[in-house]
């Protein structure tokens, strides 16, 4: 079955407006493969990242992308139990053509159902930022009572996660742009911070009391993790999610704390059958958690498929919070 479709592509260039929309057809599926027809795809800085060249795996006319939602319309004989027609949102390997297209082949195992009272456009908006929030959450046990920070908790992930750990009990401190106080206390946080100031650890500390962190989870990058890992107590958790700590950032027999490193697209290479479908699983709760507005994505903005290079390029100059879902009519 050959399928002739339309897709962005990328041709080395670091700035979206140069992507170039045209068709391509799309050879047979594998046997452990789904084709999905997009309906609506989610765009997230990884997006723009990927396109600085930093993915060994991308060559000239590689479709960029790694979020999506759409209906299934074609499965390989492996996936028969999955129903032409049906509705699933997912998170692409990066190795293979992303979602900024209008089909996608997607691994089977990778697919999310998508409940039936959720709509196409906060589907698109999830995989990406929920299920790394979900793998952040995870990588710490026993939170009631402790105190823990999200460092960047105004984004996508980190509101997320801010809501999984108040969920579990956690007294959950965070810092985010001013302007994304107000959503972050109404959801429970215990105490917000400006990362925009230079003394936010001073204020943090004072407002511990002089205790010690249980975990810090930050969003920014790997300087800026190792930074906050002095905030941390005795066997403390220290997880980068937004890249990752090269060298161990205090001394050895000190605080002992235990370094945590999240990387959904490593999931695709390394990881197995049975950690994907305990993946998928926990994604489907996610969403029906979404669905009954029991966990609140950020908001939302949707623009046309058409308008991807200039949404991606807005991205790229200003991350304002805001999740922008391109839609397919």
């Amino acid at each position: 079955m050959f399928i002739e479709t339309k897709a962005w592509h990328w041709y080395g260039s670091d700035n979206p407006m140069e992507l170039d929309l045209k068709t391509y057809q799309m050879g047979p599926l594998a046997d452990h493969q789904v084709l999905i027809e997009n309906r609506a795809i989610g765009l997230n800085p990884v997006d723009w990242k990927l396109m600085l060249g930093f993915s060994k795996d991308w060559k000239q006319g590689q479709i960029p992308g790694v979020d999506g939602m759409g209906v299934v319309v074609a499965v390989g004989k492996d996936m028969r139990h999955i129903r032409i027609g049906s509705r699933y949102t997912y998170h692409t390997d990066l190795r293979f053509p992303g979602s900024f297209s209008h089909h996608i082949v997607v691994d089977g195992r990778a697919l999310i159902a998508v409940p039936d009272r959720l709509n196409n456009v906060s589907a698109a908006a999830f995989p990406c930022p929920g299920l790394t929030a979900w793998q952040a959450f995870q990588k710490t046990s026993n939170l009631g009572g402790k105190s823990v920070l999200v460092n960047g908790a105004g984004g996508g992930v980190g509101s997320l996660l801010t809501q999984l750990l108040i969920d579990a009990g956690a007294k959950v401190y965070v810092t985010a742009s001013s302007h994304r106080h107000q959503m972050l206390r109404s959801y429970g946080a215990i105490a917000t911070f400006d990362y925009h100031d230079q003394d936010w650890h001073q204020q943090l500390q004072k407002a511990l009391a002089g205790q010690p962190l249980y975990a810090a989870y930050d969003t920014v990058n790997g300087q800026s993790a190792a930074e906050i890992a002095p905030l941390l107590g005795f066997y403390g958790h220290l997880i980068c999610i937004q890249d990752r700590i090269e060298k161990a950032p205090l001394p050895a027999f000190t605080t002992s704390i235990s370094l945590h490193e999240i990387a959904l697209a490593s999931t695709h290479v390394f990881g197995n059958d049975q950690q994907w479908a305990c993946l998928v699983q926990d994604g489907q709760l996610l969403l029906n958690h979404i669905a009954d507005y029991k966990l609140h994505l950020p908001q939302i903005h949707t623009v046309q498929f058409e308008d991807i290079p200039e949404v991606l390029s807005s991205l790229k100059q200003n991350n304002n919070g805001i999740k922008y879902v391109a839609c397919i009519n």
